[in-house]
């Protein structure tokens, strides 16, 4: 569900060939909902591979080529490192907002003027046992 233009996409669990697709699908609703700005949550990630890497990396590319403002908040210390070992450690971090960011929510930069109001489409990865 979308509220004033903004959505957002909370991940938990392992991030990885099964689930990636999962990721694509909650993205793509927020956009065909016509999200202004989305916040993709990834505090609940507790495994994140090659695969799921990819999946984050094409959510990222869509929500851009839409025009949509994206913040990414809780990147843990796994998938920092992964991104850090392809060189791409500042691609899923804050600096994907404008400058001129607002609080969207849970203390997450964000940068659009109705950031107070945010939605949920969770997309539930599978639980490490």
């Amino acid at each position: 569900m979308v509220r004033s233009g903004v959505a957002r996409v909370i991940l938990v669990g392992e991030l990885d060939l099964d689930s990636g697709p999962a990721v694509q699908e909650a993205v793509s609703a927020c956009l065909a909902k016509k999200a202004t700005i989305l916040c993709l949550d990834l505090t609940g990630v507790s495994f994140c591979d090659c695969a799921g890497l990819s999946a984050l990396l094409r959510a990222r590319t869509a929500v851009l080529r839409a025009g949509v403002d994206l913040v990414v908040e809780g990147v843990g210390t796994q998938l920092a490192r992964l991104l850090r070992l392809i060189g791409a450690e500042g691609i899923l971090t804050e600096r994907n907002a404008n400058p001129e960011s607002t609080r969207c929510a849970s203390g997450t930069a964000a940068t659009h003027r109705h950031a107070e109001t945010v939605a949920t489409a969770d997309a539930r990865l599978r639980k490490l046992a």
